[in-house]
């Protein structure tokens, strides 16, 4: 199974060359499409690099500016929809995923449409040196993101995901509004709405090891009070379930 993965950038200079080392050392048939948002630090030109020096595996998409998560990966599944990948992962450039997690996640893509990498179901976990806040907040943030959207999901937040082919290509992404990390949970409740088979495979979230982390309390607030617009977006869509793409 052909296998690219999407991992947006900015500033992730330090991160990317360990990142491309890691996956490309996996018994996997993995391909890689950098999405870079002009970052600052050189992180294009080392995308650029990195694509020289493996031909046919890395692709690299250069965007003007800083254009937020949600084009990102929508830019980068419609140029891997156009390609023959029969699976397609988003992850972080950061470390925070764990590239090796990918072989199980693949093994449960056979029976599944989608696959959550999720720190919250049984195995899963997040870095060990966090303190009880941060724990906390991420736990809550999750807890009412899956409450209110009525999610049978342990981890609706997490950015780790791999997805069928056919899967994404029919998911309406005209549909999605959400920018930023909200982005995540309003895919996860558009594949829900659908009725996809959605699986979770247990992962341990650290924390980036190099650079500097892009999450912030603003991020957060504004999180919080986008998941009831998009609630309140799919009514209809989740009425009418599977006969929606069909």
């Amino acid at each position: 199974m052909r296998i690219t993965v999407v991992t947006p950038t900015y500033n992730e200079a330090e991160n990317l060359p360990k990142l491309v080392s890691a996956l490309f050392s996996l018994p996997l048939d993995l391909h890689v499409l950098i999405v870079d948002d002009n970052s600052p630090d050189g992180t294009g030109k080392i995308a650029d690099e990195l694509a020289l020096k493996f031909p046919g595996r890395i692709e690299v998409l250069h965007r003007p500016g800083k254009m937020g998560l949600r084009s990102a990966y929508l830019n980068g599944f419609q140029k891997i929809l156009d390609s023959n990948s029969q699976a397609i992962v988003q992850m972080d450039a950061d470390f925070s995923h764990d590239p090796a997690a990918l072989v199980n996640m693949s093994d449960l893509l056979e029976t599944c449409d989608v696959v959550l990498g999720s720190r919250y179901t049984k195995g899963g976990s997040v870095d060990q040196q966090w303190p009880i806040w941060r724990k906390s907040l991420s736990a809550f943030g999750n807890f009412y993101a899956k409450t209110i959207l009525g999610l049978p999901l342990h981890d609706v937040t997490t950015g780790f995901r791999m997805w069928r082919r056919e899967t994404l290509s029919q998911m309406p992404f005209e549909r999605i509004q959400s920018n930023g990390y909200v982005f995540l949970v309003e895919m996860a409740y558009l594949a829900h709405c659908l009725e996809f088979k959605i699986g979770e495979s247990p992962i341990y979230f650290a924390d980036r090891r190099w650079g500097k982390s892009k999450m912030s309390l603003k991020i957060q607030v504004e999180a919080a009070m986008r998941i009831w617009q998009v609630w309140w977006s799919y009514r209809d869509l989740k009425r009418a379930g599977r006969t929606a793409r069909l």
